[in-house]
């Protein structure tokens, strides 16, 4: 079957209305499904990592967020890869074995799962080889933008990308609805732990019992879970009773700190410290869940639409080597649309590989604490339908202004989570806040990733080979969003509970790139207006 178009000139009126129409919106159809896969594949690992330690395995905090950052940092180079292998290859073969290839993580973390005993490297193995889906944007979305018009250029890039993104609100929202089916292997015990009754429990038990209990752990148990209450209160605590000795010092904390460091131990481990100071007590809950199968499901998707991409898709006639594409790195407008994008692209996928552990993290310890899941595949929704509906008014008001916006959103959001402590916070009433911002910030980076894609074939207007490779280039860099969103926020909570030096961070860094646009691209008299 042939690969390679014999002709492709989407400018040209007649040709587009008797052939490359069809082709075109064809091509676009196909690989934006597949993308949809590509995202929810890649960020499917964010979502099973919040429900590991309640089968058992004993990942810590920080483990947890390597899992989440993994797929981030994989995604990145697996982009920069795919920004030089189109030309080369061709649209047809991409997309084909890129999606075919995904079976591999989704295949092997269904079963890793299964297994509470599968080492944390295997799963980081795993994580990394989810940034396989992460990867295919930097080619997909250039190849879309070499088959449409530059009138339609923003409409089309728009669609993709935003559809594509709703496959991140796909991997949230359909995980808490395909555990509870079955698609292969047995079901395993879920275990959470319910922080008000858990304070129930050491409320009604005498201080011997709790010692005796505390003083069976092994002692490198025994220390981490002492590292769930605050230093402040475990030195306090220390001083008043003048000894250093852990079993002593656990059961002289006050009975709520008891109950949060219990909590937030290990849920099997919990399970059993409750279960033998009071064996019939209300605070541990037990369900049975099938987690291999928020894997498994893509499984025949997957191999459907690598068939269909097969055999429907063709390749465009422009093939470029590998040195031939490096001349985008002698543009300055390279590094300028990278920050840029950075900042829009690697905010949404930031927020969207962190969102679920921010909120197990920062408000698990309340009472009433929420489930992360319920809220987590909210803001990719959002961000994604944003970039959709923006696409379309990128295309009559141009892309720098939303971008500007978008800038100022992101700002004014970073500010509000750090002044109003939403990022260090001291009870459940802040949570609701806490979610609009986040949301309202997904909102925001929708805007400028419809906005930066509109930009783009603008700004490059002289070369459009040179165009596709920004767009792949820089979405490269921005899909490392996810790996440094996770790896900061992960440090910035273990080392104080709080996140607000990365937000502060993340306002600075919004203050250079929406500058940058603005001069350049946006004000009266820019070098590139777009």
């Amino acid at each position: 079957m042939k690969t390679w178009l014999d002709k492709w000139d989407p400018e040209d009126e007649a040709f587009w209305s008797s052939t490359g129409s069809k082709i075109a919106w064809r091509t676009l159809t196909i690989t934006t499904l597949t993308l949809i896969l590509s995202f929810a594949s890649w960020f499917m690992m964010s979502v099973i990592a919040v429900k590991l330690p309640g089968l058992g395995f004993r990942f810590t905090k920080d483990q947890l967020f390597w899992l989440t950052a993994i797929p981030g940092l994989a995604a990145g180079f697996l982009r920069i890869i795919h920004t030089f292998i189109l030309p080369i290859f061709g649209t047809r073969h991409v997309v084909s074995i890129a999606t075919l290839i995904k079976l591999i993580p989704v295949i092997g973390i269904g079963f890793a799962v299964m297994d509470i005993n599968t080492p944390f490297w295997v799963f980081a193995v795993l994580a990394f080889t989810t940034g396989f889906g992460g990867g295919d944007f930097s080619s997909y979305m250039p190849s879309t933008s070499l088959f449409f018009p530059k009138r339609l250029k923003g409409t089309a890039l728009g669609i993709q990308a935003g559809i594509g993104n709703f496959g991140v609100s796909v991997a949230q929202f359909v995980t808490p609805l395909i555990i509870s089916v079955s698609i292969y292997g047995a079901a395993s015990d879920f275990t959470s732990i319910d922080h008000k009754e858990a304070i129930v429990v050491f409320q009604n038990a005498s201080i011997e019992k709790q010692k005796e209990v505390f003083a069976s752990l092994d002692p490198e148990v025994q220390a981490r879970i002492l590292t769930n209450v605050k230093k402040t209160i475990t030195d306090s605590v220390s001083a008043s009773i003048k000894s250093e000795d852990k079993v002593i010092l656990f059961a002289s904390l006050p009975v709520k700190a008891k109950a949060k460091a219990i909590a937030n131990a290990n849920p099997k481990m919990a399970e059993k410290i409750l279960n033998e100071i009071s064996p019939k007590n209300t605070a541990v809950k037990n369900t049975e869940i099938y987690l291999q199968s928020a894997a498994f499901w893509y499984a025949p998707f997957l191999i459907l639409l690598s068939i269909i991409s097969w055999f429907y898709l063709r390749s465009i006639p422009m093939k470029a080597s590998i040195k031939e594409q490096m001349d985008i790195f002698s543009n300055k407008h390279t590094w300028y649309c990278t920050i840029t994008y950075v900042m829009t692209f690697g905010t949404f996928a930031g927020l969207s590989a962190a969102f679920p552990l921010m909120i197990k993290f920062l408000y698990g310890d309340f009472p009433n604490a929420p489930d992360p899941l319920v809220y987590a595949f909210y803001g990719p929704l959002i961000g994604s339908a944003s970039r959709i509906a923006f696409g379309f008014v990128a295309d009559k008001v141009g892309g720098a202004i939303l971008t500007t916006i978008t800038g100022l959103g992101i700002l004014a959001g970073a500010i509000i989570l750090v002044t109003q402590g939403l990022v260090a916070p001291i009870s459940m009433e802040q949570f609701p806040l806490f979610v609009a911002v986040i949301l309202g910030m997904f909102f925001f980076t929708g805007i400028g990733n419809a906005g930066t894609f509109r930009q783009y074939p603008i700004i490059f207007a002289e070369n459009q080979r040179q165009a596709a490779g920004v767009i792949g280039w820089t979405a490269a860099i921005a899909a490392f969003g996810p790996f440094i969103f996770s790896k900061l926020i992960g440090n910035n909570l273990s080392a104080n509970g709080t996140v607000n030096q990365f937000f502060i961070g993340v306002a600075i860094f919004t203050i250079l790139a929406t500058g940058i646009n603005w001069w350049f691209y946006n004000r009266k008299g820019c070098e590139k207006p777009s």
